[in-house]
């Protein structure tokens, strides 16, 4: 399964170099560009605050073109992964590199990069017309009439400040303020979070939007995840600081399954495939496995997944009810 990564730049494009909070005065050591035909490629990233690890030895590589759903449980290293992408912060140790380059707090970088954080960084007191004349001044390929256009077809005043709008209408001034930038790398830090599921919905419309123009990449760190199983066609999912899977979304649910069968030794089954998790009853054995070729015993029948299945299976003890009866592999539970 092919790993994946990514870098970014400002929330509306409004940012310079010295804008953003970074930890790049650190000291903290930046290894050579690494070759890349991918947006985002990532060898043994690995970011440590003192002597914990918020990200460790991420290996990933997300192609152009493609919308990588970032999902994992809190503290799972969504955010510094983000954070390392946009050059807001120097690894520790190993190699990223996003379009091709090393992120860096630079003009030139920071051009081709949009990133939108959580909180909907907006100047409250400005409309999004002051916000759309910022831009004009501060971007060399502006869009004005782009976001106009948005706005005004989802009924969102210009004149407004920002802060008296909805939750749903500011995000959506922030990403069609990121989208009049053409970037060809956007970061999303949790975006739809705090939406209701109709502002949701309009965000990510308009999102799609805009990768089907052409020319853009998108990483989306979210827990939504059916929202992301509708929009996405990638992922890499992050637990416990470490990538755990990585790869079009296609292709890992193919290679993931679900094995029911009697309650038995699995020792052979555990032997050919990697097995995420696992639960037994008195007759039954429920095994998550990923693949690695056929299963060769029949007294199992093989169940397709959803996404959400595999991303439960991998967040373990972060897992909802629904899954709390799985255990490690070779647990029993009586």
């Amino acid at each position: 399964m092919t790993p994946a990564t990514t870098t970014t730049g400002t929330t509306t494009g409004l940012t310079d170099a010295g804008a953003a909070t970074h930890d790049s005065q650190r000291g903290d050591q930046m290894t050579p560009p690494i070759t890349t035909t991918g947006a985002i490629t990532t060898t043994g990233l690995t970011k440590c605050y003192g002597k914990t690890a918020a990200l460790n030895d991420c290996t990933i590589t997300v192609p152009e073109g493609r919308i990588s759903a970032l999902i994992g449980p809190n503290g799972a290293g969504k955010t510094t992964l983000l954070k390392l992408l946009a050059g807001l912060s120097r690894p520790t140790a190993g190699q990223v590199t996003v379009n091709g380059s090393v992120p860096r707090q630079d003009p030139a970088f920071l051009a081709e990069i949009g990133y939108l954080a959580q909180e909907i960084p907006l100047y409250r007191r400005l409309s999004a017309e002051d916000h759309i004349r910022a831009g004009a001044h501060l971007n060399p390929r502006w869009d004005s009439a782009s976001v106009r256009e948005r706005l005004a077809a989802l009924n969102i005043p210009v004149d407004r400040p920002v802060g008296k709008l909805s939750g749903g209408q500011r995000a959506q001034v922030a990403l069609s303020l990121i989208l009049a930038k053409r970037p060809r790398l956007l970061l999303l830090d949790e975006p739809v979070a705090a939406l209701d599921p109709l502002a949701r919905r309009n965000f990510l419309g308009t999102l799609t939007d805009g990768v089907a123009m052409g020319g853009l990449t998108v990483m989306l760190s979210s827990h939504l995840v059916t929202d992301m199983e509708r929009v996405c066609d990638h992922i890499v999912l992050l637990s416990s600081s470490r990538v755990q899977v990585c790869g079009d979304i296609d292709d890992v649910l193919a290679e993931h399954k679900l094995l029911i069968g009697p309650r038995k030794d699995t020792t052979a089954i555990e032997r050919d495939h990697h097995v995420v998790q696992v639960t037994r009853t008195p007759r039954q054995t429920t095994m998550l496995v990923r693949l690695n070729g056929p299963v060769h015993d029949p007294a199992f029948q093989v169940n397709d997944v959803s996404l959400e299945d595999v991303v439960l299976a991998y967040m373990g003890e972060d897992a909802p009810p629904a899954l709390a009866a799985f255990s490690s592999v070779g647990d029993d539970q009586k």
